[in-house]
C-alpha cells in the first residue's frame, strides 16, 4: 500500500503552505479504473486500487491511496510502483500549490503551469 500525503517542501526548498487538487472527476475515474483493470491482469495480482482525494489539504494530509494486493509480495512491488507513476502521468488531476517565500508572502500557483515556465527558463518567481 502506497498513502501520498502533501509535503511541507517543494523539490526547490520552498516552504508548502497548503496544496488544493481538482479534477475533471468522471475522466480521472475513468482512467484510474482502466489503470486499476490493466494492472489486475498481471501473473500473481489479485486486486488494484486507486482513490485520489480531491479539496483542499494541509501539510502531512493524505492526498491518494494506492493499494495492490497480490498472491506473493513479489508479485505486488513493482506493480505498486508502476500505478503510482501512471496516476500521477495519466489522470486529470490539477495541483495547485500554496507556499511561503523567504519574505513570508503566500504565494500561490498550478503547478504544470510553473514547471512549464520553468521548461521555458522563465525565473521561478514568475507566478
Amino acid at each position: 500500500m502506497f498513502i501520498g500525503v502533501v509535503r511541507g517542501e517543494t523539490p526547490s526548498g520552498e516552504t508548502v503552505k497548503k496544496l488544493e487538487l481538482e479534477a475533471y472527476e468522471e475522466k480521472a475515474n475513468e482512467v484510474l479504473g482502466n489503470i486499476c483493470k490493466e494492472l489486475r491482469e498481471r501473473e500473481g495480482v489479485i486486486d488494484v486500487q486507486i482513490h485520489h482525494f480531491v479539496g483542499e489539504f494541509g501539510v502531512g494530509e493524505d492526498l491518494v491511496y494506492v493499494v495492490v494486493a497480490g498472491a506473493h509480495r513479489k508479485n505486488v512491488f513493482s506493480v505498486l510502483e508502476e500505478a503510482v507513476e501512471r496516476y500521477k502521468k495519466e489522470a486529470t488531476l490539477f495541483k495547485k500549490e500554496s507556499v511561503i517565500d523567504e519574505m513570508g508572502v503566500t504565494k500561490s500557483y498550478w503547478v504544470s503551469e510553473r514547471e512549464a515556465e520553468e521548461a521555458r527558463g522563465k525565473p521561478r518567481d514568475s507566478f
